[in-house]
This record gives structure tokens, sequence and C-alpha cells, in this order.
């Protein structure tokens, strides 16, 4: 299942990814699945000026960033925007570490489908659609401030 292509309901995602190459990938594969895509970056200070410009249905942050930046900071003033992150990551224990500033995890590498159904999935459930099943390479946290239901 995917994204909604009839143009009435797109959600917006934020991709903050150091790699070039994934998160250009990642982007066309969320596009073609429907998701409307804000310009890409790379960096702590230049995603939270689009996030609060731009206000995403879902903030997709890899833990390490251009710079030195740390992904996990970028969640925690993202979650005080309201605004629900995903982190994207090969450091698993570290972002599983960070359940209070972000709605789930998904390691590094990922299988390109399986992102949009994780995406897809933790929309749903965001907006209390339980009915989907959940993604096996994705972690879920239940974070009470965004209200997230239990997993079936």
């Amino acid at each position: 299942m995917t994204a909604p292509q009839d143009g009435k309901t797109t959600q917006t995602l934020m991709i903050v990814e150091d790699e070039a190459l994934v998160a250009t990938l990642l982007r066309d594969e969320l596009q073609d699945a429907g998701y409307k895509v804000l310009n890409l970056t790379d960096r702590h200070v230049e995603a939270l000026e689009v996030a609060r410009a731009e206000k995403p249905d879902l903030a997709l942050v890899n833990i390490r960033l251009a710079g030195g930046d740390d992904g996990i900071e970028l969640a925690e003033q993202l979650k005080t925007l309201s605004i629900p992150v995903l982190l994207i990551s090969g450091q698993v224990s570290r972002a599983s570490s960070a359940k209070t500033v972000a709605i789930g995890s998904m390691p590094k590498p990922y299988d390109a489908a399986e992102m949009v159904l994780a995406v897809t999935y933790l929309l749903a459930r965001l907006k209390g659609d339980t009915s989907l099943p959940r993604p096996a390479q994705l972690e879920v946290f239940d974070e009470e401030g965004f209200d997230l239901a239990p997993a079936a």
C-alpha cells in the first residue's frame, strides 16, 4: 500500500540526510509513491529553517549529518515544533535510545519499498489508522506526544 496518488491528500515529507545519493534515491521513491518531498537538506540549522517554514507531516532524519551535526538533537527540536521524526541510521542502538524524540527508526541499509511502507504506516498511525501492518524493518516508538496507538 502506498500514499494517496489522487493529489487531494498529499502529505509532505522532509529528508535530512548527509549522503546525497541516498537522499536523492529516497526522495525519488517517496515522490513516486505520491508524497510531496521538500528540498533535501543535510544540516541541522537548514533543516530547522525548512521545518519552521513548511511544517512537514513527517521528517526522515539520519542520525549523522553533515558538518558533524547530530540528527537526534535535530529530532529534539523538531519535536518542539510538533513535527514527528523517523530516524534513519546504521547506528541501531543509538536510534533506539532516542525513543523520547522520535516516533520510530529504520536501520540502514534499507529497502526503498520498505521505507515507503514505513512512511505510509507511520503517517496512517499518526492519523489514528491502525489497519496497516507494520513493516518488518521499522521500529516504532510509542511516544506519548504523537499519540501512536500500540502495534497490533
